[in-house]
């Protein structure tokens, strides 16, 4: 069933989406997702069932994936852990629920909503005269971080993304985070939080038998050789991210934000690059 090709694009996709992790905080699910679709369909997978396993699998790689990126971060800076903790703890039952609602209803309304929001969160990024860190709209206590993480946590399940893109901009606008303190309680924050969208993408699939050497909804071989090259290359990813600017991070961020707002309405470039 699998080719070599199948396989050189899993390790393809384990060093950019883990890059990207490291960088900018996020899972990297908006790469491993339509990626791994695109290698399921190749070789014969069913549409649906490819988009299913995907999900499911993507949430399993962003948890080694997006941890070794946080202990990179918190070598570089303690004060990430406890409020990444504590967002993961809302933000894990909300990734279980966020699992279960994307295998039982259409997300279509959500997702271009959540499109909207990005644009603006984008554009406030790129043109904003806001200086991040420097004043909260919100204070972070146990009610408000309590709201934040668990509907971060329903986004992340129901993607198929560890929420990180998400996050990010909402406690630097809400919170006063700076933006690589964000990207640093990120990669705390969706290291636990994927472990609730995992578990019910593998508790709604273990009826399927969707594919060989899988778990529910999570394809083993994929998480294997994708995790072999993720994990370290997220390392390299947070190590440079507190090399460059801030300015050049929120580009690139906001670069990351407009590509995913795109990808919500229905329109992946990189889907159609690719011919999917």
């Amino acid at each position: 069933m699998f080719s070599i090709s199948f396989f050189i694009g899993l390790v393809l996709i384990g060093i950019f989406a883990g890059f990207a992790s490291g960088l900018l905080g996020v899972g990297g699910g908006f790469l491993m997702v339509p990626l791994q679709f695109f290698l399921f369909t190749s070789v014969g997978v069913d549409p649906s069932l490819a988009m299913m396993v995907s999900l499911g699998t993507s949430l399993a790689i962003i948890i080694p994936t997006a941890s070794s990126g946080a202990y990179q971060h918190q070598k570089k800076n303690k004060s990430i852990v406890k409020p990444g903790i504590r967002l993961a703890i809302f933000g894990i039952l909300g990734g279980f629920c966020g699992g279960i609602i994307a295998n039982i209803s259409p997300s279509g309304i959500l997702q271009i909503i959540f499109a909207g929001l990005l644009f603006i969160v984008a554009l406030d990024m790129l043109f904003g005269y806001r200086n991040d860190g420097e004043k909260a709209l919100i204070d972070f206590n146990i009610l408000n971080v309590a709201i934040v993480g668990f509907l971060i946590g329903i986004i992340s399940g129901l993607l198929g993304v560890g929420g990180g893109i998400f996050l990010i901009p909402t406690i630097c606008i809400l919170f006063g985070f700076s933006l690589i303190d964000a990207i640093g309680t990120s990669s705390v924050f969706i290291a636990f939080t994927a472990i609730g969208g995992l578990i019910s993408y593998i508790y709604t699939g273990l009826g399927v038998n969707p594919i060989p050497y899988s778990v529910g909804y999570v394809s083993l071989i994929n998480f294997v050789l994708i995790v072999m090259f993720s994990v370290p290359m997220a390392m390299v990813g947070a190590k440079l991210a507190y090399k460059m600017p801030e300015k050049r991070l929120k580009q690139i961020f906001a670069i990351v934000l407009i590509y995913m707002a795109i990808k919500m309405i229905g329109f992946d470039p990189i889907s159609i690059l690719l011919g999917f």
